[in-house]
């Protein structure tokens, strides 16, 4: 009851494409790598439990540089960067 030796994994891999096809087998692995990087990715960028989700006011040089300056950015729509001036 130790280890699997080579001829254990040969049926293993041979019930495997018999169950699946060997047409889908390249695509569940291919799928269960993409998840295996798209986990390690958000594990990565996981702040942890304890962190705040919000950054905090020290982040911002803007509040540093005008003591006296609403954080806020102005109200009202922006015109466009790529459009003229009208007139």
């Amino acid at each position: 009851m130790g280890e699997l030796s080579w001829w254990h994994w040969l049926i293993v891999i041979g019930v495997a494409v018999v169950l699946f096809g060997a047409k889908r087998l390249p695509d569940a692995a291919r799928s269960l790598g993409q998840s295996t990087r798209i986990l390690k990715a958000e594990l990565r960028a996981d702040p942890g439990p304890g962190a705040d989700p919000h950054p905090s006011a020290d982040l911002h040089p803007s509040a540093d540089l005008h003591p006296g300056a609403d954080p806020r950015p102005p109200a009202g729509p922006q015109p466009a960067a790529d459009t003229p001036p009208p007139g």
